[in-house]
């Protein structure tokens, strides 16, 4: 069975009521490591004139390979495109929720940057959570869409933009700083793989681990201390306040 293709059908229909549609989707949320990114991508009636990249789908359908190519391809497509980033030590203090909302801020300030006007437009947010708003200093108009990085072509770009610069970000970090060849973050890019969590069992945490959610991995450990099981699922729930 073939992957689905997206398509700009909803986009068209957002664009019948709002100048520019930005599409949003987060990468990183349930790595051990490393940032979370948030991809958002701006479109208008005008670019999607122009057909997508071909091969455009969900970053998670696609081949590494296939994505480094998609992603200057989705970006040169769309109007304007950025991506928002929240740390580690963010995650940390904060919790994953706000630094969700936080990241994709961030990135919506960088297309506000770039001349793309936020109030006025429609927001296309991929999930079944409405984590968005919450972070927001004032209400944008937010349309949350299960799949629809799969099903919707300018959150399938958001999603491809975010991916290749998470991925490029922890293969760089890895390069820059030989004590963390050990968690093979090229290749796991800070997801829980066997060889990542043997890792930080036999090294300990890094300063890029987000050290709140490994109590589990590391229980004997004295590399994180005065976290209790309550702290984990806290870092683990979407926590709704804005940052």
């Amino acid at each position: 069975m073939s992957p689905v293709e997206p398509t700009l059908d909803v986009e068209r229909g957002m664009l019948g009521e709002a100048p520019v549609v930005i599409g949003i989707d987060e990468v990183g949320r349930g790595a051990l490591a490393g940032p979370v990114a948030v991809g958002v991508c701006a479109v208008r009636a005008i670019d999607i004139a122009v057909p997508f990249p071909e091969g455009l789908r969900d970053s998670k359908l696609l081949g590494e390979k296939k994505r480094e190519a998609l992603a200057p391809a989705s970006a040169e497509w769309a109007w304007h495109s950025a991506v928002g980033w929240a740390s580690a030590a963010e995650i940390d203090e904060f919790g994953i929720g706000k630094c969700l909302a936080a990241a994709a801020v961030r990135g919506l300030g960088s297309l506000w940057e770039a001349g793309v006007p936020i109030s006025e437009s429609a927001i296309l947010l991929d999930g079944s959570h409405d984590w968005l708003t919450p972070g927001l200093d004032s209400p944008l108009r937010v349309t949350v869409r299960p799949k629809a990085d799969r099903d919707c072509a300018v959150v399938a770009a958001a999603s491809v933009i975010a991916k290749v610069a998470r991925d490029a970000h922890m293969r760089d970090l890895e390069t820059r700083d030989e004590t963390l060849v050990p968690y093979a973050w090229s290749s796991n890019k800070g997801y829980g793989s066997a060889a990542h969590r043997a890792a930080i069992v036999s090294q300990g945490a890094s300063r890029e681990h987000r050290k709140t959610w490994l109590s589990r991995i590391l229980t004997d450990s004295v590399t994180v201390t005065a976290v209790d099981q309550g702290a984990v699922e806290e870092a683990n729930q979407i926590d709704t306040k804005p940052l």
